[in-house]
This record gives structure tokens, C-alpha cells and sequence, in this order.
């Protein structure tokens, strides 16, 4: 066994852009508690502010290089959510805080049975997602 066997994910951290750096801080200081994160750490003389459960997951920064921050076509972030509930919180969250919906939430059976989830477009227009995997849902179906 290794030392990372037991680390639950295989990301370290993820970093936006914004173009909005107030707005953007209080936007996903509003939403990210509603899975249980909260802000880790800012960065002083620096445009950055890092949140995480236990340890700086993922970054909103005005881009390094000084250049205007852009959105991926095709690129999303992700969240965990503990339960349906906090799904629907986030989601409820996030268009309160001026969020576009891109998808509220639901089931998506094409992700799987234990699915369910919701998209919103952030303030600079970062697709986003809030899900919940129900594992109590049959899993024999997939790889």
C-alpha cells in the first residue's frame, strides 16, 4: 500500500478566474457553505481566496499573468454534496447570490442511478455543479 491509497480523491485543488473579484468572493462565500465548505485561506497583496473542508481545494484569483480571466468552453467544476437537500441548497443558494441556472436539480439517470444534481453559470460564467451520489442505488450496472 502506498501513502496515497487512502487520500479519497485524486485532485489536489482547482483554480477560476474572475474578472469580478469582490462580487465573485461574496458569490461563493454565499453558496459553498450549503456542501460544507468554507473559505481557508486569502492570500495578502494577492487577488486569492482558497476554500475546502479541510484544506484549500479550490481558488478564485483574478489570473496570474494580469490578463482578463476567460471561461473553458466545455470545462465545469464539480461539487460534493452531502445529500439531495444540500443540492437543492446550493442550487437555491447560488441564483439568490446571481447565478444563472443551467440545470436545476434533479435525477440524471444517463450519469448514473445514484445521480442527482444541478448546474448554475457563476458571475463571470463558470459552469458549476452541485451532486449527490446516493450509494445506496444498485451500481451493478456500470463498469
Amino acid at each position: 500500500m502506498s501513502e496515497t491509497d487512502d487520500i479519497p480523491s485524486i485532485m489536489s485543488h482547482v483554480s477560476i478566474g474572475t474578472n469580478r473579484y469582490p462580487e465573485a468572493v461574496a458569490f461563493y462565500d454565499a453558496v459553498l457553505p450549503t456542501i460544507g465548505a468554507r473559505r481557508i485561506l486569502d492570500i495578502p497583496g494577492v487577488e486569492a481566496v482558497a476554500y475546502g473542508k479541510q484544506f484549500p481545494e479550490f481558488w478564485v484569483q483574478t489570473p496570474i499573468d494580469g490578463q482578463p480571466a476567460n471561461v473553458g468552453n466545455g470545462t465545469h467544476f464539480g461539487f460534493i454534496a452531502p445529500s439531495k437537500q444540500a443540492v437543492d441548497d446550493f442550487y437555491a443558494a447560488a441564483l439568490k447570490a446571481g447565478a444563472r441556472g443551467d440545470g436545476p436539480p434533479g435525477p440524471r439517470p444517463h450519469y448514473g442511478e445514484p445521480y442527482y444534481g444541478c448546474f448554475v453559470r457563476d458571475l463571470d460564467g463558470h459552469k458549476i455543479e452541485a451532486n449527490y451520489w446516493d450509494m445506496s442505488k444498485d451500481q451493478s450496472h456500470g463498469a
